[in-house]
Order: C-alpha cells, then structure tokens, then sequence
C-alpha cells in the first residue's frame, strides 16, 4: 500500500490522521435559494462540516454560486450527466465537486472536468455506488461486487492521475452493510486518496442508523474512513447527529454534549422521556464537550448525575441537580428543563 495522502476542502484536511469530518446533503429544491440557505444554515448551526448540494441544470448552478457567498464551510457540487455543470461548478468557486466519471459525459469530457479542476485547484470526490457501475465492469464480474466497485474507482483514479491530477477524495457505496465494509477495506488497502464512506439507500430513521453505524463503526476503528455522511431517508439534521453521536461514541471527536438518561419504569416520577426529548432537540447545538445526565429515580440517579459534569436526579415533584459531582440545590420538576438548559449554556460558555 501506498502512503496515505491528505487534501484540502475548503478551510478542512482530510485524510492523514486529521479529524474524520461529518458531512450531509441538502434535499430542498436546488432552484429555491431561500430554502436552501434556510436548510445550510440549519445543518451547519447542527454542527455539518462539509455540505453537498445537487447542481442537476444551469439554474441550479446559479443557486449554488450565490449560496458560496453566504456558506460558512465548504460546499461541494453534487453532478452528473453533464460535464459543463461540473465546470461551471468549479469556475463559481466549489470547495470541491462530486462526480461518477462513468456518467459525466465521455471520457474525454471527464478529463476536460479533472483539467478544469487542475487549473482552479478544486478538488474532486470519485463517487461510485453500486447501482450505477460501467457495464464492461459489470460484465466482468456479473453484479457490483465490492471487488466490481474497487476494480472501478481504480481505473478512474488512473485516469485522473494520467493527466497529474491528485487532490482526489474516494468513495464507494452499496446499501449493504457488509458490501460496504468489504468494499472500504480492499479500497484502504490499495488506494492512497482520503475515503468518504457511508451506506448508501440506508433507509428510514431508525433501520438507517442501525445498518449505518454497523458498517461504519467497523470501518472506522480500523482507522478506515476520512469523512462520512450517515444516508438516510429523514431531515438532514438527523444525519448529522447521528454522525457526530457515532464519532463521539467511538472515541474519534471529543466535542459535543453526551445525554445519558435512564429507560424509565415504574419507579419514574416525572415524565422523563418528554424532558429528555425535549432537552435533545436543544442540545445538539451545542459543541463543546459535556456530560449531561437526566436521570428519573433514586435507585441509579443520584450515582449517574454525580459522576456526570450537569446532572439532575428526579424524586418525587423535584430533582437534585449535581455539578461535577456534588449537590447544589433542588429544582421543581416542571422548572427542571429549563433550568438545565440554561446550566448547559453557562456551563460550555453559550451556543457554539
């Protein structure tokens, strides 16, 4: 294997033991630009470091070149099937562009988009998936097998290098599972470019973030994976949160709040899972690293609040609110969320 590279996107690295960056997709209309920038900034105030945008015809290409003025990370230009939209993206200033070579028009029309991309210096993700293989490729190996989606990206990665073209990103993508884990690791073991990975169609909320942070998980504490986005058929805030809540989990990003909360049973005086529900809609806005406990009875509570940096432990009508690990007073239940939520925002120094 070749020694590993790292790119520039925008103000970000990848790759080369820089941070694993959580990216979504905007799925407003690429023609609204109200909605859209609406939609940025909402994922970007959640916490998104890199944002992918669909530019599918010359209108959508104006929309994007006017939210590049307002963005505050990289936006990257989502295309296929015309190579002059994947110009146009990089000559209105794309922190990078995401194509599928085998589909951006003939090859000489894709080199004309790696030579484009030379001369503004704009990198390029290779963005390969299973459903839309080249046929020869397909012929091959009778279905899209991670080797057929390998045997792919390699070939277009030596078209790329062929014309001296390095700042590439890789990626590919099936909506299984294994596939995706298969696939990832004969991609780390042959290929020298940052991976973006993810599943791709990985389905609703909740099937998508089990099938996701299966594959994901795997991949990444082998140090597979430079960047990921969580695919699923739900908001885009939802993919974001649940890539940083992967991250953190597995100890790659440290920043960002852990709610720790109880099940609940029969012994819960309040109605916990309203509070906590509505304390997790509040907190993701917030990046700096803490450890929030919102616990329902006395059997583990006071134990779980103590040991956590916020904490509130619910009796009966009331709760004793911990920091870092000693009591400090008793709240009325029905003030205790908005009570913590101002304890949070004290506590980190206020909404990132």
């Amino acid at each position: 294997m070749r020694k590993k590279t790292a790119i520039k996107v925008g103000n970000l690295m990848l790759g080369q033991g820089h941070p694993v960056r959580v990216q979504t997709m905007l799925n407003t209309d690429p023609r609204d630009f109200r909605k859209s920038l609406a939609q940025l900034r909402m994922v970007v105030n959640r916490g998104a470091e890199i944002v992918r945008v669909t530019v599918p015809d010359q209108e959508s290409l104006k929309v994007f070149a006017r939210l590049l003025e307002k963005a505050t990370c990289p936006l990257v230009a989502d295309i296929h099937f015309n190579h002059r939209l994947a110009i146009g993206a990089i000559e209105a200033g794309a922190a990078k562009i995401r194509i599928n070579p085998g589909n951006i028009g003939t090859e000489r029309e894709a080199r004309d988009v790696v030579k484009s991309a030379l001369e503004h210096s704009v990198p390029i993700r290779i963005g390969v998936n299973s459903g839309s293989l080249p046929r020869q490729i397909l012929s091959r190996f009778g279905h899209p097998s991670p080797e057929a989606l390998c045997e792919t990206v390699r070939g277009f990665v030596a078209m790329f290098e062929d014309q001296g073209f390095f700042d590439i990103v890789v990626s590919a993508k099936t909506s299984s599972a294994a596939d995706t884990i298969r696939t990832n690791r004969l991609l780390f073991e042959s290929i020298r470019y940052p991976l973006h990975i993810g599943v791709t169609e990985a389905g609703p909320l909740l099937p998508g973030i089990v099938k996701s942070s299966l594959a994901l998980a795997e991949l990444l504490t082998h140090g597979i994976g430079d960047t990921i986005r969580i695919s699923l058929t739900a908001p885009p805030v939802d993919e974001v949160d649940t890539g940083f809540h992967l991250l953190k989990y597995l100890g790659l990003r440290n920043e960002g709040i852990e709610l720790i909360s109880c099940p609940t049973c029969g012994r819960t005086g309040v109605n916990l899972i309203r509070i906590v529900n509505q304390a997790y809609r509040k907190l993701p806005m917030f990046r700096k690293t803490l450890k929030l406990a919102l616990m329902g009875c006395a059997v583990n509570g006071p134990g779980e609040a103590k040991e956590a940096d916020l904490g509130l432990a619910f009796g009966k009508g009331e709760a004793l609110y911990f920091e870092k690990g000693k009591v400090m007073r008793k709240v009325s239940s029905d003030k205790a969320l908005d009570f913590i939520i101002d304890r949070v925002e004290r506590f980190t120094g206020g909404r990132s």
